[in-house]
């Protein structure tokens, strides 16, 4: 199928109820925070992990939407198999000396890898394969209001070893969010993704990732996550029809009339809206979720 033919933005808002959206290893795993202004952060990465985390998922084991970046994948492995399968020598840090060759290495891991085909990646490694620019990016996903992590302690009833039998229990902590609303802006470009080959079922499939990853995705840190809204700008253009701060500018997440002197506990507490009044021409407005 060919890559997609129209450039698209998106606001996405997801929520988290009692619970550890993204734990910041350099803090104990405390929730991600702005220091200046105490609301929450959840990186692109941890956003792109889900994605992928997805992916596998649903199209386990499918031509075509193998997942590059995994636990305990060994990239150089992974590049191999784009030699073997186009019988080209690899040369320890090098590409071949022919243009056309080291194209169809770097565009054989595209076909291969779904996570290769939308977010690009950088493969000059040992076993080269080039790099590439993804179409998709993520920015930081930020919480509505400030938040404030909260330590529980908790306790085990058994032990590890036998010189600890007599402590009969033995003490942990976990650091939590009542509730948090957060937002995050996404970008797709149809430029990049001619490079790539991100198709129009590659980005259903995006589509659907983000709707339904949190319901795959749940543990003890992250019992309660949910999609709330997706919001989709699309353009007519390739290039598009107008800068995506505008758009974004659209959508306006507040909380409820009289409800501001209050913590947030659910996303019944915020009021969303979308305005689509005098729309740039070319720019059309969809609601996924």
């Amino acid at each position: 199928m060919s890559a997609i033919a129209h450039r698209y933005e998106f606001v996405y808002l997801f929520d988290v109820v009692n619970g550890n959206p993204n734990g910041d290893p350099d803090a104990g795993n405390l929730p991600r925070l702005d220091p200046e202004t105490n609301q929450g952060l959840v990186t692109d990465v941890c956003l792109k992990r889900k994605i992928r985390n997805y992916v596998s998922l649903e199209k386990e084991a499918k031509p075509g939407y193998a997942i590059y970046m995994q636990e305990k994948s060994v990239l150089n492995e992974q590049h191999r198999e784009a030699y073997k399968a186009l019988s080209i020598e690899p040369e320890t840090k090098k590409l071949p000396k022919d243009k056309a060759k080291a194209n169809e290495l770097t565009q054989w891991m595209c076909k291969n890898f779904f996570d290769i085909r939308a977010f690009g990646a950088v493969m000059t490694t040992e076993v080269n394969c080039g790099q590439v620019r993804g179409p998709i990016q993520m920015a930081f996903a930020s919480s509505i209001d400030p938040v404030i992590p909260l330590e529980i302690s908790i306790t085990r009833m058994a032990v590890t070893n036998e010189r600890d039998l007599e402590k009969e229990r033995t003490m942990g902590r976990k650091h939590i969010i009542p509730y948090g609303l957060y937002r995050a802006h996404g970008f797709i470009s149809a430029k990049l993704a001619e490079r790539t080959g991100f198709s129009e079922d590659d980005l259903d499939l995006l589509w659907r990732s983000l709707v339904s990853m949190f319901e795959h995705d749940r543990s003890a840190a992250r019992g309660e996550m949910s999609a709330r809204k997706l919001i989709v700008f699309r353009h007519d253009h390739p290039m598009g029809n107008a800068p995506a701060h505008t758009l974004f500018e659209r959508v306006q997440v507040q909380r409820v009339a009289g409800e501001q002197d209050t913590p947030a506990r659910s996303f019944r507490d915020y009021q969303v809206s979308v305005d689509r009044e005098n729309l740039p021409e070319g720019i059309m407005i969809e609601e996924k979720l």
